[in-house]
């Protein structure tokens, strides 16, 4: 399996952070709608990715749920006939939730920085530091740390979970009458 050390966090204000990865010196890769369908799996997540423009991926990872950096082993199958695996894979596992994105690809070093605009849950930052091999953790995590500060990213903003796991927690919210992203006013 690959290896990545990533962390995700809420962005205030995307138009920010685009200008501060140009800033860095990140480049701009491209721009891509992407739906991730995440299966009910026992183990790890397992999800068919359909990118536009773009290609299909099956994507199964492992990664703590934790408001930090944090590893995270995967695999990327490329995936020829994406309805045919959709169709496949929901007979087997079922659909667990699906999330619907527009993703900014930056690169930096070895970090994938990712400007996320998900539906029904808003702007997202993602930074990814590729390990291979004789890749330092120490220096991966000193970069993320870095790229956190310099995009303002607070301690309050991490995320421990997956856009899928906030979806979730989103419709049980909304459908129990409340919302996680506002106060309670009432």
């Amino acid at each position: 399996m690959r290896r990545n050390i990533e962390l995700k966090a809420r962005c205030e204000d995307p138009a920010r952070a685009a200008a501060v990865c140009e800033r860095l010196g990140a480049r701009r890769e491209w721009v891509r709608r992407q739906v991730d369908t995440y299966f009910a799996v026992p183990d790890g997540r397992l999800k068919l990715r359909v990118e536009a423009p773009g290609e299909a991926m099956l994507v199964r990872y492992h990664r703590d749920n934790r408001a930090a950096a944090r590893e995270s082993l995967y695999e990327v199958t490329p995936v020829s006939d994406p309805a045919a695996m959709l169709a496949a894979l929901t007979r087997e596992h079922g659909v667990r939730c699906q999330v619907t994105k527009v993703r900014t690809l930056y690169l930096i070093e070895n970090v994938r920085i990712h400007l996320d605009e998900v539906e029904e849950l808003g702007s997202f930052v993602e930074f990814e530091a590729v390990m291979g091999e004789g890749g330092s953790d120490a220096a991966a995590r000193e970069l993320l740390r870095r790229l956190q500060w310099e995009l303002g990213i607070a301690e309050g903003d991490l995320l421990a979970g997956s856009y899928s796991d906030l979806l979730a927690s989103c419709s049980y919210a909304c459908s129990a009458g409340f919302s996680p992203y506002r106060e309670d006013t009432a």
